[in-house]
């Protein structure tokens, strides 16, 4: 990897007559590997953004730890870098804190589908209002190339040098069935069809999933770009409808000389965490609200707290 560089100031933005692509432009040249498929995962949602009319100030991009999960840092929003396993636990702190923001994760298959498979499961069931984009890459490219969750069983790994014996997570039809109610694929290969996938999820009203083929073009030499580009078949060019869900479970396990990418599962008639949520009715997001003590008293907590 090259060293991080830092450029100008990104630019701040207060209207959306302001907003122009870069607005999203993060201060930090990215330090993935040249051809790495993160590159287009940051530019297509950089682009949802923009095309939705979000504001930086209206975004909070949160991740674990991995090559993907350096993404907050080269992306103009709200941002924060956590634990490793760890991102969907803190967004939803952060969406309890101020439910009017808009809270999207990033990382990876290590970070998200094996340290953090506790809190994507827990996450999904509760239906929070988050979008969860995982750069699958099927390996651990961060710390050089060991077999992660969704490696394939026979895959010759650094870890693995005779082959993984492990059959591997599928997180989509896990997420359809964990709770998700808004579940896609897509490909770093197509750019412009994961904008849609992306813009989508941003907008839909409870937990969504969009898990991404991104190529590890360093570590992992078997799902490459020229491997998944004859494969990947898009489901809207296929009329799949989104809210069958047995169709959906089956598109989820489709592997080998086809595989489907697109929206798989979509339902809109389960209320997210927030809307549950009593507290959260009246009185706009709690971190705006009075603490009910004193000055002093709230920096005292702070200080203490931190």
């Amino acid at each position: 990897m090259s060293t991080a560089i830092e450029t100008a100031p990104a630019p701040v933005v207060t209207s959306a007559a302001q907003l122009i692509k870069d607005s999203y432009k993060g201060k930090i040249h990215p330090d993935w590997c040249p051809g790495c498929g993160d590159f287009s995962v940051l530019t297509a949602l950089q682009t949802a953004l923009f095309e939705l009319g979000l504001k930086p100030h209206q975004v909070l991009v949160i991740s674990g730890i991995g090559c993907s999960s350096n993404l907050p840092g080269f992306i103009n929003t709200y941002g924060m870098h956590t634990l490793h396993g760890r991102s969907l636990a803190v967004a939803t702190g952060a969406k309890l804190a101020n439910h009017e923001l808009k809270v999207i994760c990033t990382g990876g298959d290590g970070d998200g589908y094996g340290i953090g498979g506790n809190h994507f499961v827990h996450t999904m069931r509760r239906n929070i209002d988050l979008t969860y984009i995982v750069m699958d890459n099927q390996i651990y490219g961060l710390t050089t190339g060991q077999c992660s969750p969704t490696s394939v069983k026979g895959m010759k790994t650094k870890s693995t040098p005779h082959g993984n014996v492990e059959n591997p997570i599928n997180p989509l039809p896990m997420a359809i069935v964990g709770g998700a109610t808004y579940v896609a694929r897509g490909f770093s290969g197509k750019q412009k069809h994961l904008v849609e996938l992306l813009k989508g999820a941003i907008m839909h009203k409870g937990f969504s999933l969009v898990d991404v083929f991104s190529p590890c073009v360093t570590y992992n030499k078997d799902n490459t770009y020229q491997w998944f580009n004859p494969r990947v078949k898009i489901l809207e060019d296929q009329g799949h409808d989104p809210t069958d869900f047995h169709k959906a479970i089956d598109k989820g396990y489709m592997w080998g000389e086809e595989i489907p990418i697109g929206l798989l599962w979509k339902r809109t008639d389960l209320p997210s965490l927030e809307e549950l949520e009593p507290v959260l009715d009246d009185g706009g997001p709690l971190a705006f609200r009075q603490l009910g003590i004193t000055d002093e008293q709230a920096n005292a907590l702070i200080k203490e707290l931190l």
